[in-house]
């Protein structure tokens, strides 16, 4: 049966015994999904094409060939994925550098608890390491892990397990003594696929049953 709980620290305590910690980034660490969603949707409405909230979140947690098959099945073939991606994410950039994302509730509380008790802690992200490791140095949260995993080094995007099995290669940690810390459901299933016990903290979207059920901690 899935643990309900009412805060990260609360989950990440129930798991106390984990060795490891892997952490999503965009709508878990940042309040940044929102804001990405609303600058592709200009985008594309300048070229176009109407993003719905119903469409975006589907695309949750997906990079690489997943999330531009995910488009193209509902834009067309010639949707131009590249230019579209490349223009929200220089908007993006421009907010990042400006006002900044926002550190989503109880992120630094749980961080520090973490390394307090001398847990292993890693980011594994489908954003660009670049740009993971530039956006955690801004909110001053970089120094609270261990290793950083970006989307350009592995081979296959969430929901496939990849960026969470090399996150924990570089911690040296094992999936029976790792947990992961995700807000969508591509995520979760990335998480259950690499074998290791998951957090679920929903951001824009709670998760549907069948996803709650590869769940052990759900942040209510």
């Amino acid at each position: 049966m899935t643990d309900r709980v009412g805060t990260m620290i609360e989950a990440v305590k129930r798991l106390s015994e984990k060795e490891a910690f892997l952490f999503d980034m965009d709508g878990l660490i940042f309040d940044s999904e929102q804001t990405f969603m609303e600058q592709l949707a200009l985008v594309m409405k300048e070229a176009d094409y109407t993003l719905t909230r119903e469409i975006y979140l589907e695309t949750l947690g997906l990079g690489g060939a997943p999330l531009v098959k995910k488009m193209c099945s509902y834009f067309g073939t010639d949707y131009p994925f590249e230019e579209m991606s490349r223009k929200t994410s220089e908007r993006v950039r421009v907010i990042s550098e400006t006002v900044g994302f926002q550190v989503k509730k109880g992120i630094r509380e749980t961080l520090a608890y973490l390394k307090d008790k001398g847990k292993k802690t890693a980011v594994a992200s489908t954003t660009n390491s670049k740009l993971v490791k530039k956006y955690l140095t801004d909110a001053e949260l970089l120094s609270f892990f261990d290793v950083i995993v970006g989307g350009e080094e592995i081979a296959r995007s969430k929901p496939e397990p990849d960026i969470f099995i090399r996150a924990m290669e570089l911690l040296k940690t094992t999936p029976k003594t790792s947990v992961v810390l995700e807000d969508s459901e591509n995520g979760v299933l990335a998480g259950f696929k690499a074998g290791c016990e998951v957090i679920c903290v929903p951001d824009l979207k709670y998760p549907e049953e069948e996803i709650c059920k590869l769940v052990r901690v759900l942040v209510c």
